[in-house]
């Protein structure tokens, strides 16, 4: 697990923060949660969290019910291709969606084809992801163009739109 620097973090909520309050959030290759638990704590009305590792997945549970934001969360212990087309046949949608896939295994352009192919951003919605400098994204993946990249050290922050 390779948790979100704190300044990411927040330099992240200071661009959304007219997006978060009451939206329905995706955090995936959730880790320990914190993007999509700082989302709820922001105002968003949902947070559905997705993460393979069962270890990291209770780590998320335990968090959720410190902060007190369980009936507010939804938790899929699966791995995120699994996980995108559970939500797509269940008709979920998203205003945003947060991925940060393990650095240098190139799943950022495969998992936002996944979320264009499954129609799972609402109209208006975007999509960041979270990636090493080193990985090269695409400018455009299928419907989603890419609308600003914001540079963190070894981070790049990059924001995708319908």
């Amino acid at each position: 697990m390779r948790p979100t620097a704190d300044r990411v973090k927040e330099a992240l909520f200071n661009i959304l923060r007219e997006h978060v309050p009451g939206c329905c959030f995706l955090d995936l290759f959730a880790g320990s949660g914190s993007i999509g638990i700082e989302a709820l704590s922001r105002g968003a009305s949902v947070a559905v969290f997705v993460e393979a590792n069962h270890r990291h997945a209770a780590i998320i549970k335990e968090n959720l019910k410190a902060c007190g934001l369980e009936p507010s969360a939804r938790l899929i212990t699966a791995k995120v291709t699994e996980a995108l087309h559970l939500l797509a046949r269940e008709g979920q949608a998203f205003d945003l969606v947060f991925l940060d896939p393990p650095y240098l295994k190139s799943l950022e352009a495969v998992t936002l084809a996944d979320i264009d192919r499954y129609h799972l951003l609402k109209p208006g919605g975007m999509v960041i992801v979270e990636s090493s400098k080193r990985d090269c994204l695409p400018q455009s993946v299928d419907g989603l163009r890419l609308l600003r990249a914001e540079k963190y050290g070894d981070t790049i922050l990059s924001f995708f739109r319908r």
